[in-house]
C-alpha cells in the first residue's frame, strides 16, 4: 500500500462505517440518544428518592433503589456506545440531557415513599414504552443488533417497574 491510500484511508471518515444507511443512523442514533438522556433522568430521580426515602421500610426501599439506580446507569453507557458504533454521536453534557429529557424531574422537598415508589414505576413504564419504539425503528432499519439490545433493557425497565409495583401492594395482612 503506498503512502496516499494510507493517508486516505486514515482521513476518510470521522465516524465509523455503517451497513444501515445514514438514514438510519440519523434515526437510531437521535432515538437512542433521547433514551439516553431519559435513563440518566431516571437514574438522577432513583438515587434522589434512593436518599430521601424514610419510613419504616426504609431499609428495604433504601437498597431496592440503590440496586435499581446502578442497573440503570450500568444501561447508559452500552446505549450512548451503540449510538458510537452505528456512526452517529450521542450526548455531550448535562445541558443536552436536559434538553432531550422527557421525564419529568421531581425537586419536592418531601415525597412520601410510596408516592416515590409510584412515580418510579410510572417513569420505568414510560422508559421501556420509548424503548419499544426505538426498537419498531430499528426493525424498520433492520438493525437487528440494537433491538436485540433493546430487548434486555425492555426486561430489566419492566422488572423494576414489577418490583416498584409489589412494594407498594398491600399485603394479605392489611398492611
Amino acid at each position: 500500500m503506498d503512502t496516499k491510500t494510507a493517508h486516505a484511508r486514515r482521513t476518510a471518515s470521522a465516524n465509523p462505517p455503517s451497513a444501515l444507511g445514514a438514514a438510519a443512523v440519523k434515526d437510531i442514533s437521535a432515538a437512542l440518544t433521547a433514551l439516553v438522556s431519559d435513563m440518566f433522568a431516571l437514574y438522577v430521580k432513583t438515587k434522589n428518592f434512593h436518599w430521601h426515602i424514610s419510613g419504616p421500610h426504609f431499609r428495604d426501599y433504601h437498597l431496592l433503589l440503590d440496586e435499581q439506580g446502578e442497573q440503570i446507569f450500568e444501561a447508559t453507557d452500552p446505549m450512548a456506545e451503540r449510538c458510537r458504533k452505528l456512526g452517529g454521536t450521542t450526548l455531550r453534557s448535562i445541558g443536552h440531557i436536559a434538553r432531550l429529557q422527557r421525564l419529568e424531574d421531581n425537586d419536592a422537598e418531601f415525597v412520601t415513599p410510596l408516592d416515590m415508589l409510584a412515580e418510579l414505576r410510572e417513569d420505568n413504564m414510560q422508559v421501556a414504552a420509548r424503548m419499544r419504539e426505538t426498537h419498531e425503528l430499528c426493525d424498520e432499519h433492520g438493525d437487528v443488533a440494537t433491538a436485540s439490545l433493546l430487548e434486555n433493557w425492555i426486561d430489566e425497565a419492566e422488572r423494576r417497574a414489577w418490583f416498584l409495583f409489589e412494594a407498594t401492594r398491600r399485603g394479605n395482612t392489611g398492611e
